[in-house]
Parts: structure tokens; sequence; C-alpha cells
């Protein structure tokens, strides 16, 4: 009969433990065992019989739910669901996200939508004055309450003027504007009232001795092309039509990036930033197209968020199969590769001692494998991936839909058998 480990102790020594355990793996050393990460996402909704709408509308709810969870599914660490107020988003009436309750049902996780926001013909407006773009143009196209923006003026003319405090004004005024700016102010005030609410779910992560594990974001420069600004149709147009104008954009973002990023230790004095590798996965792009827009910008954010200290943990979505010899080419045992569907039996022969790695168990058979299969794959991987430390295991994606019996099996048997002795 399995008994867990971390029953009875102390939030204080629960918190020193996970995090010698996941820093001692992140320096590709030994730790006292396999360490265990585990995005939460919806599943304490599903697990609790919660709406997963709780998350935007009830976060009592959402809360007691997550609370459940941890008193029995006891991980080192874990992605929390992301919460924030329905009634704030409701007034913004985003165009590039429906959420549960509000266009997806409640029952199940958000959907993001991608939004061509900077046209083909806008690179130089963007790249000249970005603030003026982002907040003119931007702003109006991905959220239906801020369409008024579009009204204003350039902000240049408009503040550097002989008068620029009558010109704002006047030009503030204006209906349009004026709407925006109202939305702007309700969905805020809805937003600061939240406040609290995270902060009390930060305590209730402390109560559980449980620590912050990513501090930063910041993400490779063409996937915020393609997610957030052309979308994927228009940039893999423009990697035809106007190549030269995307590597230039792809640069300047780079540029943009290293200078607002602000890294912040932690208690132990790690910086991580959370990063994903989304459209430079095998599936998108070619090896000539990876090597020509996506990897010179993405090695180069790298190398110099570790110069500066920072600890970049990466999750490489989908499959990453022909790229893993790339990874030799960041600083040894400065980052974390997160695997989603990539031989993650082959990265641990290419990149031993070189990084940590996480992954990879299929969410699929998290969520319809038997629990005697379920160990059977985590063996495989400790005794495989775990094999002389610098391994963290996880699922692959998403719980939301796992077997909670499947996913304390996961937890449970690592404990137990991915002691290193």
């Amino acid at each position: 009969m399995f008994k867990d480990p971390d029953i009875g102790k102390s939030a204080q020594q629960l918190r020193q433990e996970r995090q010698k355990r996941i820093n001692d793996a992140i320096d590709v050393k030994v730790p006292d065992r396999v360490p265990i990460s585990c995005p939460m996402g919806n599943f304490p909704a599903k697990y609790t019989g919660v709406l997963c709408s709780a998350a935007y509308y009830d976060y009592d709810s959402w809360y007691d739910a997550y609370e459940k969870t941890l008193k029995v599914f006891r991980p080192d660490t874990f992605g929390a669901g992301y919460f924030r107020s329905g009634k704030a988003l409701e007034i913004l009436d985003p165009r590039t996200m429906r959420w549960p309750g509000h266009g997806v049902d409640p029952n199940h996780g958000f959907q993001s939508i991608e939004v061509e926001s900077l046209k083909a013909d806008e690179f130089d407006r963007y790249m000249q004055d970005p603030t003026d773009y982002l907040f003119r143009h931007h702003l109006s196209r991905v959220s239906n309450g801020l369409k008024g923006l579009a009204e204003l003026p350039p902000l240049y003319n408009l503040l550097a003027g002989p008068a620029p405090d009558q010109f704002a004004a006047e030009a503030f005024a204006k209906p349009e504007v004026a709407k925006a700016l109202q939305t702007l102010l309700k969905a805020g005030r809805e937003m600061r009232r939240w406040h609290s609410k995270q902060v009390k779910f930060q305590k209730l992560l402390e109560k559980y001795g449980y620590f912050t594990t990513t501090i930063a974001a910041a993400l490779p420069p063409y996937d915020i092309v393609s997610h957030s600004l052309r979308g994927m149709t228009g940039t893999m147009f423009d990697m035809f039509r106007q190549p030269d104008k995307l590597l230039e954009l792809c640069d300047f973002i780079l540029k943009k990036t290293l200078e607002t990023i602000r890294l912040k230790p932690d208690e132990n004095g790690r910086a991580r930033i959370f990063m994903t590798n989304t459209r430079g996965s095998d599936e998108f792009l070619s090896k000539k197209q990876f090597d020509t827009f996506y990897w010179p910008t993405f090695k180069k954010l790298v190398w110099e968020l570790c110069n500066r200290g920072g600890t970049p943990y990466i999750f490489f979505e989908g499959r990453f199969d022909s790229r893993l010899e790339y990874l030799l080419e960041f600083p040894k045992g400065k980052f974390v590769a997160r695997f989603d569907n990539t031989d993650i039996f082959r990265a641990k022969e290419i990149l031993k001692g070189h990084c940590c790695i996480e992954g990879n168990i299929p969410s699929s058979l998290l969520q319809v494998g038997t629990k005697d299969e379920v160990i059977a794959y985590c063996k495989k991987l400790i005794d495989g991936v775990g094999k002389d430390g610098g391994y963290i295991i996880s699922p692959r994606s998403s719980t939301d839909e796992v077997k909670p019996e499947n996913l304390k099996a996961m937890i449970d048997f690592t404990k137990e058998y991915g002691v290193y002795r």
C-alpha cells in the first residue's frame, strides 16, 4: 500500500524539497527522485463536478475545486488553470478568444482565435511606431469593445503639436473614442476586483507547499508574428510574398522583446521564463523555412535570456523530432525542454547532459487507458529518460479530460518508483 511521503510535512518543508528537486533536475543533476510536473488546467473542475466557467464567473467554487484537488493530487509543481473575470471579458468583447460560458460550453476549456491585426502592407508602420500602432490599430482590431480607438489620430501628431492637451482632449471626446475609453475603464475596474482573488489563490499554493515556477514569459519572434499579428495564414503568405519584410519584422520584435522583458529572480535566485515553440514544429515549417525564418531569432532570444541569468522553460508543442540537434546550440544546463509529441527517448540520447528534459505521458493514455497501462508507461519513462537525472515527468499537454485514477497513478507511482538510489 503506497503511503505518500509528502503527507504530514509542513508547507515550508514541502516547498524547500520541491524547489531543490526541480532545481537539481534543471541543472541536469540527479535529484532525490524524479520530479513531477502536472498542468492542472480545468481538471480540478472536472474532478470536483464544478463547471469550467467557474474560472470566469464563480471564483469561490473554482478556489474550492483547486483546494480539494491539491489535497489529493500532490505533484511537485503544476500549472494552475487560467482564471480571470468573465464580466471584464464580456465588456471588452475580444475577437481573439471564446471562454466557458461565453461562446464555449460551460464545461469545456477556452478557445483561442487568430486575428490578422497587422495587414500585409503595414509592417513599416508598425516598426516605425509600435506603440501608436498597437494602441490605435491592434487593440481596435482584436477587441470589438475597443473599435473606437481606430478613430484617434496618430499619437505623435496628437501630442507633439503646439497645444497637445487641447488636441488630446478634443480627440478623446469623439463619441467613438470616448466609448472605447469607457469600455477600458469599466473592464479595468472589473479586473482590479480580481486582484484580491489572485492574492488568495497564491496563498492557497503557499499553504500546500508550492512555489511560483515561472516569473516571466517570452515567445519566439516568429510565433508572435504568427499568433498575434499576422495569423498563421498571413505569415505563411509572407514567407513567399515578402520574405525580407518578415525577417525584418522578426528582428524588430526580438529587439523590442529584449528591451522590455524584466527578469525577476525567485527566492532561490532563479528567473524562469515560460516559452513555447509552436510554429517551429515539424508540422508547420520545412527545414529550410525553419532555418531561415524561425531559428535565428529564437536562438538569439534564448541565448540572451540565459546570459541575463534567466532559465527558459520551453514547451515544444507538436513534434520537434527533426530539429532536436539544434538544441545543442543552446547554453548547456541553462534551459528546460518540455516535449509534447516528440520522441522523448531519442531526445534523451541527443540531449543527455546538455539540458533538463520534461514530458511526455500521452494525454490520451491518461484519458482512456487503464491504471496499469499508465504505470507501465511511467516506468518506461523513468527507466529510460530519467536515468542519470535531468528529467521531469509530466503529461504531454492538457489534463482537462483525464481519468482521476490515472493521474493519481502517475503521481503516486513516480514518487515510489522514481527514487534515485
